[in-house]
């Protein structure tokens, strides 16, 4: 259908600040939002043999895209979903409804390039063009005064330059309506845990209870957070502890997979500042988004180097042994050394370790 723009849903899992979404709508006259669970990912193994995915956040990213699904359905839309190869997914979907263009979010790294340069590709076999988008960083990459490839390699030397230098643009604004196309298509089912053959999971620890994935739940535990526990007044003195839920930020569940927006918590954030508290703690907050910018421009810049032992400095490996038995002692919390011990079994339990 001429003038129709598919939006492939991938990190971006939202409404709010989502430069693909708000492209498509003010491109295309139809609207129809993607997303596909990568079986590759959600079923496969690492070269080590582990699972590529746990359960805690496969369960977590099911929660983020059954709730894109309900708020799609609330301003007139709606979220189709497929489980397999999105490169396969999406030209199927692209061809079956003569899309005009399909829009993203860019990924840099190598699995997730692949997929999306097969489905570039392929989609130009058919006369449709992939768009990209960004969205995953607190500073767009246009506004910074260097290129990536000048990226400074020291966490001190990009903050000096950027930190009072870079303007932060406004988040973009969530849509109130989107058109959906006149056509019979599968809109397909939100997966269990499972159809991924993941354990369930129980709730007998407060991260468990507390971390539920989606864009409605992140945004309703920033806002209490901030403006209902004022909890950002203090949050340089508390952000190491170990137990409990309020002791640090938690977003960063919510921020890896999309369902808020680093733009949105800053401006969330500038707004507490206004009403309630600016301090060193505040700062603090927007100091961590900083740091995030900075490893993604690293991976922007390095690519698969960011994986190798030997670095972006590409250091001499010494002994790269491995003596599986200490490897199995440290990863189940059994080393005998208590600290050590109770955080592993924190993240085996929950999913969840504090940094």
């Amino acid at each position: 259908m001429r003038n129709t723009a598919i939006v492939w849903f991938r990190n971006d899992l939202r409404l709010h600040d989502n430069e693909a979404l708000t492209e498509a709508y003010q491109k295309g006259d139809f609207v129809l939002p993607v997303y596909v669970f990568d079986t590759r990912v959600l079923q496969g193994k690492t070269r080590f043999g582990f699972d590529k995915i746990g359960k805690f956040r496969t369960n977590f990213l099911i929660q983020a895209v059954a709730d894109l699904k309900s708020n799609l359905q609330s301003i007139g839309s709606d979220l189709i979903i497929r489980v397999g190869h999105p490169e396969t997914e999406v030209l199927e979907l692209a061809k079956t409804v003569r899309s005009s263009w399909v829009y993203c979010n860019r990924e840099r790294t190598q699995e997730e390039l692949s997929v999306q340069d097969e489905l570039e590709h392929s989609l130009w076999s058919v006369g449709q063009e992939l768009r990209y988008a960004r969205g995953k960083m607190l500073y767009h990459t246009a506004d910074l005064p260097f290129p990536i490839s000048q990226v400074p390699d020291t966490f001190s030397a990009f903050r000096k330059e950027v930190e009072n230098f870079v303007n932060l643009r406004e988040p973009l604004p969530t849509p109130n309506a989107l058109k959906w196309p006149d056509i019979e298509i599968d809109r397909g089912v939100v997966p269990t845990l499972d159809h991924f053959k993941k354990n369930k999971i129980g709730n007998d620890h407060i991260e468990n209870k507390m971390f539920i994935g989606g864009e409605s739940a992140g945004i309703k535990h920033l806002d209490q957070y901030l403006f209902t526990k004022k909890l950002a007044k203090n949050y340089k003195e508390t952000r190491d502890g170990l137990l409990g839920w309020d002791f640090s930020t938690k977003l960063s569940a919510w921020l890896a997979i999309g369902c808020l927006s680093p733009k949105y918590i800053m401006s969330q954030l500038h707004k507490f500042e206004s009403d309630v508290a600016k301090n060193q703690s505040t700062y603090w907050i927007y100091f961590e988004l900083l740091w995030r910018d900075y490893f993604r421009l690293m991976g922007k810049k390095y690519g698969n180097r960011i994986f190798q032992q030997a670095g972006i400095r590409k250091l001499p490996l010494g002994d790269t042994n491995v003596d599986w038995n200490i490897f199995k002692a440290w990863a189940d919390g059994n080393t005998g050394i208590p600290f050590i011990d109770a955080n592993m079994r924190q993240l085996n339990k929950t999913g969840f370790m504090s940094n």
